[in-house]
Order: C-alpha cells, then structure tokens, then sequence
C-alpha cells in the first residue's frame, strides 16, 4: 500500500517514524538535497528502499552551430516556466563566446514581451514566486552576482506594484562561476550567462555541480549531439528543446540530485523487488 502524508506542524518527527518504522518499506520524497540526505541518514538502520527527487543546478549550453532563434525560445520555456520555481528550470546558461551578443539581443527582445501577472489574468505570461521570501532570496544572490563583476542587462528588481510576491524576469552576464547565483539553484525568473570557447571547456563548466538533474543544449551537429549526450552527467538532457519532463519518460537525477526514476516502466520498478526462484522438479 502507498500512502502521501501533508504535514507542517510536526514534518520532522512524521519524517523520522517514517524512515526509522520497520513497517514503512519504501519512501519516496520530493524535495531538497540537504532534507534528502537526512531521509538517507534515518532510514539506513531499517535499510529502507530510497526514491530521492533533489535539488537541480541545470546547465544549458548554445554551441555556435546552435540556431539561435530556436536557442532564444528553448531557454524561455526552460527558464520562466512557474517563473523558474521547478527543479529542472535552466539556472546556468553557458554561451558560446562567439553567439554571445546575438544570442542575448534576441532573448532580451523575448523577455520584454513576458508578461507578468496574477495567474488568473488571461494576459499572464508568469506568475509570483512562492512567498515574499522568495523574493527576498533571489534578490540577495542577484545583488551578490552584481557586487562580484556580474552585468544586469534586464529585470533585477521585485515587481512591488503588482504584490510583494511578484518579480521581474532578469537577465545577468558575466556571472563568475564562484558566485552563489551560479553555484546553487535559484527558484526564480533568473537566467545567469557565461561564456566558453572550446566544447571542452562547456562541458567542464557543465559538470562542474554536485547536481546532476537535468542539462540542456544546443546545437545542430548531430555528432556532437552524441558527443555531448554521453558526457554530460545528468539524468535528463534535452537537445535543441526546453521541456522535456512526461509522463512516459523516467524522470530522475545522478550525483547529489537524487535516487531512482519516477514515471515509465523504470519508475514502477523502483516499487517492485526482484524475486529469483530456481525450480528442480
């Protein structure tokens, strides 16, 4: 049997007799890296089986062979959707130097069309982050970004006219990789860009995370597609596309993102335990 529990009051002693009670044999959780590894912590004495859906830091690279036009609306979708607020939203954008300009010219054009908004209103295009906090969070790192060489070329300020919840999509460059807006995931409407110069150095910066979610890039050399593809480290890649989470595809993450597969046959099995019978008859 499965049961989902909603809890705030007492969320952590729920979450310990769930992971220490010997009757409990599977969990399956949703949520932050560092909850996460604490699930893992509690139900080791019970050697409970582990669906982990953690925390995202996704990369998203445009190759100079991209068409950027396609780029340019394959990192809208990926970014903006749920004003960023989903563990597979892009955060870091790895652009290539030599598209750079053109690259952020059309997506600046595209960002100023976002309309921003109660989610009720027709005319929406993005709706508020979750809470005043929220904002306040993503306030703080794109202001750290700033302070440590980062340029703000669009957004950066809170839409208070609209409500304490609501801000403006916000384009950075020249954002340095040790700064926490690059290095942690941000759940808002914040595209971070740096650039590379050799496929080699993408993917370094690419890789360079202790998530592995989801990563995204593109490109129109199909030799590189396979290249690519087999060196990032994520458990999702979306080529030349935004949204690549559905229900008939496994959904999951590898290095600190998580255990397991939800969706499609592989998520099933992650609620199944294999049984080998040898018959001599």
């Amino acid at each position: 049997m499965c049961c989902s529990v909603t809890n705030r009051e007492t969320t952590a002693e729920v979450g310990e007799e769930f992971c220490t009670n010997p009757i409990i044999k599977k969990i399956s959780f949703t949520g932050s890296t560092a909850v996460g590894k604490l699930l893992m912590k509690m139900s080791s004495g019970t050697v409970k089986r582990l669906s982990l859906e953690l925390g995202g830091n996704a990369p998203f690279i445009v190759f100079q062979d991209a068409d950027i036009d396609q780029a340019v609306n394959s990192a809208i979708l990926s970014k903006f959707r749920a004003s960023g607020q989903t563990c597979v939203c892009a955060d870091r954008f790895i652009i290539h130097e030599s598209v750079e300009e053109e690259f952020i010219s059309k997506l600046c054009e595209k960002v100023c069309n976002i309309q921003v908004g109660p989610g009720l209103e027709h005319s929406t295009n993005m709706g508020p982050l979750i809470s005043e906090v929220a904002v306040r969070n993503v306030k703080e790192k794109i202001d750290e970004a700033i302070t440590e060489g980062a340029e703000c070329v669009i957004g950066g300020e809170p839409l208070l006219e609209l409500g304490p919840n609501f801000f403006k999509p916000t384009i950075l460059r020249n954002v340095s990789h040790a700064s926490r807006i690059w290095c942690t995931e941000t759940f808002g409407p914040v595209l971070a860009i740096n650039t590379f110069s050799t496929e080699e150095q993408a993917l370094h910066l690419a890789n360079d995370s202790n998530s592995g979610l989801a990563s995204y890039f593109c490109t129109q050399n199909l030799e590189r597609v396979f290249r690519v593809t087999g060196r990032l480290e994520s458990g999702m890649i979306g080529v030349n596309e935004g949204i690549i989470s559905t229900a008939t595809a496994p959904f999951g993450g590898v290095k600190e993102s998580g255990l397991g597969r939800e969706g499609s046959m592989i998520g099933i099995s992650e609620y199944l335990e294999t049984k080998y019978i040898f018959l001599n008859v």
